[in-house]
């Protein structure tokens, strides 16, 4: 009996271990004709507003296969405002495609492919289980040369980008390049763990995807909505610290600092302040004379973080107590929270 309750015990310590590992050394070759077949370009023809002289403009970019009705994954700002959509399969067969809905905020949109033809799928993963320095390629159609296989490793996660995006990101080494956006990021198991999404302009070999399981996440709004609704303030802002107010000869509370409040927005309706005095602070740049927001529905907000993660947690419509620092002193504001719209920053270049 004694025997049996240990080797119990081990086989329930040992299960987990075994599940997570997900090990696959077939060689690269072999990952490639996996995902190659059901890895599309896409070209989108725009009309472009701004050049008389120039009004067509084709953008050109990557897509993945994710079921045999056509839905497709790729980049928001691959497809936004295209006039046209054109895809080339694997089989070089085209055919045209039809947006079924697009998200700004994660830079996704979902695609279905107008064809009765069969189409190859391909296998979305588990972004949460990667590792910085798993290795990874990236397939797609950088400057037009298309299905080209590119390789690399993880090399960050969770990675936020200030004025682009507050959604964690993969980052990679695996050369991305224009055409690649839309593509898959896929494990050496042949499993989507990330759409490819932009590249640094300070260092082209730092790349970033969208963790597929943000993706998976979003795909039944994309799908039956046509979009992705979110909970929004209308606030944009930063974390101060109480030592900053010493440096400033401002009173300044550890909070959210309130430095832009959109027009119309469930904020600027509640009467929340955003600044007036722009400021140099060893080196960062400060909007100053906004509110300092503190909490949020009985919940303290001391970083951009914390703001993010708890306007997540709200309900379009929901009422909720905002308290504020303003001026030295506390208040309490009550603020009807709505649906975030589409920004001017959104999928700007």
């Amino acid at each position: 009996m004694h025997r049996t309750v240990v080797a119990v015990v081990l086989l329930l310590l040992l299960a987990p271990t075994a599940a997570a590992a997900e090990t696959c050394t077939e060689p690269l070759s072999l990952v490639y004709e996996r995902i190659a077949g059901a890895v599309v370009s896409i070209q989108a023809t725009k009309i472009n507003k701004v050049r008389p002289q120039q009004r067509f403009e084709t953008i050109v970019g990557s897509g993945v296969i994710i079921d045999r009705d056509g839905q497709t994954l790729t980049n928001a700002h691959v497809v936004d405002g295209a006039a046209s959509l054109s895809v080339e399969l694997d089989s070089r067969i085209r055919v045209p495609a039809r947006v079924l809905g697009l998200d700004p905020v994660l830079d996704l949109a979902l695609l279905r492919l107008e064809t009765s033809t069969p189409l190859p799928i391909a296998r979305l993963g588990d972004s949460s289980t990667v590792k910085v320095g798993d290795e990874v390629v990236a397939i797609g159609n950088p400057v037009g040369l298309d299905q080209t296989m590119t390789r690399g490793i993880v090399s960050g996660l969770n990675r936020l980008l200030p004025g682009i995006s507050d959604e964690p990101m993969i980052q990679t080494d695996a050369p991305i390049n224009p055409g690649n956006s839309g593509g898959p990021l896929v494990n050496r198991c042949g499993a989507v763990i990330g759409i490819n999404t932009l590249i640094s302009e300070e260092a082209p070999s730092v790349g970033f995807a969208v963790p597929v399981n943000a993706a998976k996440a979003v795909l039944r709004d994309l799908r039956e909505v046509g979009r992705v609704v979110r909970p929004w303030l209308g606030i944009q802002g930063r974390a101060v610290d109480a030592s900053l107010g010493s440096i400033v000869r401002l009173p300044i509370a550890s909070g959210y600092l309130v430095e832009v409040v959109f027009d119309g927005s469930p904020a600027d309706r509640a009467g929340i302040r955003g600044g007036n005095l722009s400021l140099i602070v060893q080196g960062d740049e400060y909007l100053l004379g906004g509110d300092i927001v503190t909490a949020i529905h009985g919940t303290a907000i001391r970083s951009h973080q914390d703001y993010v993660a708890k306007v997540r947690t709200l309900r379009v419509g929901q009422r909720v107590k905002v308290v504020v620092m303003r001026e030295g002193h506390g208040r309490e504001l009550m603020v009807t929270v709505g649906e975030r719209p589409r920004l001017p920053s959104d999928l700007a270049e």
